[in-house]
């Protein structure tokens, strides 16, 4: 079993208030879910409206497969118009660890 995670640090564009981050970032989340089966959630920054970092964990039994859902989902987030990505972190955790 193999266990990957994600985190993106992101600022966002022209947002003044919590209920536009809002509409940022939950369609986000859901394409990610929707997409590529993954656990997906805003994780910190919850307070400030220009910046968020969304969280988002895999499981697979191939390795290379969960390389691959991992790459997409940064190239998804990375080509949102919407949002300028920071950062991303990324941890992957095999049946060695």
């Amino acid at each position: 079993m193999y266990v990957g995670t994600l985190s993106f640090d992101l600022l966002l564009g022209d947002v003044h208030s919590l209920k536009e981050k809002r509409s940022v970032v939950r369609p986000i989340v859901a394409e990610l879910q929707r997409k590529y089966a993954v656990s997906a959630a805003e994780v910190d920054h919850l307070d400030l409206y220009r910046r968020a970092i969304i969280g988002l964990a895999a499981v697979s039994g191939d390795a290379a497969h969960l390389t691959d859902v991992l790459d997409r989902c940064e190239r998804l987030v990375a080509g949102r118009p919407e949002v300028e990505l920071l950062s991303v972190r990324r941890r992957f955790h095999g049946e060695d660890d």
